[in-house]
């Protein structure tokens, strides 16, 4: 029985170990923080007209409610910070969120409702299409995001997280990522956290610009989102 507990143990630290060399190239980070404030700078310069009529549209139908959501995340190595979207619920939405609880349709340390009665009329159309996710070029330009990356965690969600899901920890959250493309709302905790430790195992520019490319093609026909 010990056997089996010590090659288990040696079996994890062993893809620790390979997860955290996947990522740990100079070179690699130092040409990916380039190309996020590159393409951050782009992407606020070119769609500023389109953050100027989705916070009309925001608050034309919700005028007491902020344009922008500011909620606390998790980054790299469990540093917390504000994480920007456009704002898609009521003003009141963590407060009702603990009668929502229990309507959860994913399994572990996540919640999603397909039909949350939290999201406003336009909240719809921007979380179906991800404009909400825009604000966040901000927090790449502050190096708190990369364009690329796994999901930033809510703290709730951390604390709840075994050992092995910490592990997507390790590197800086991204505003798009593997989870994002490969199916999304459809996928559970457990396939997420898997879908997150293979992009930190295998990661490279070019991984990057593949998963940027696919999700740009997710923008104009996903069903998975919401």
């Amino acid at each position: 029985m010990s056997r089996i507990v010590e090659e288990e143990t040696m079996s994890e630290n062993y893809e620790a170990q390979a997860i955290v060399r996947g990522n740990n190239s100079k070179y690699y980070l130092a040409m990916k923080r380039s190309i996020d404030v590159i393409g951050a700078l782009l992407g606020l310069i070119f769609l500023s007209w389109l953050f100027i009529i989705i916070a009309f549209l925001i608050k034309i139908e919700d005028p007491k409610g902020p344009i922008l959501f500011k909620q606390k995340r998790v980054g790299k190595d469990g540093k917390e910070f504000n994480m920007y979207k456009f704002r898609s619920m009521v003003s009141n939405a963590e407060e009702l969120l603990k009668d929502l609880l229990k309507y959860n349709e994913v399994s572990g340390a996540m919640f999603k409702m397909k039909d949350d009665p939290r999201i406003t009329k336009v909240g719809k159309f921007i979380r179906k299409t991800s404009i909400d996710e825009l604000p966040q070029l901000l927090n790449v330009l502050k190096g708190e995001m990369s364009l690329v990356g796994p999901r930033p965690a809510l703290p709730r969600e951390v604390k709840l997280y075994t050992s092995h899901d910490k592990q997507r920890l390790k590197v800086i959250p991204g505003c798009t990522g593997l989870w994002q493309v490969s199916g999304r709302s459809n996928l559970g905790f457990k396939e997420m956290v898997e879908l997150d430790l293979r992009y930190i195992k295998d990661s490279s520019i070019l991984f990057d610009i593949k998963i940027i490319y696919k999700t740009v093609i997710v923008l104009f026909g996903s069903k998975d989102a919401y």
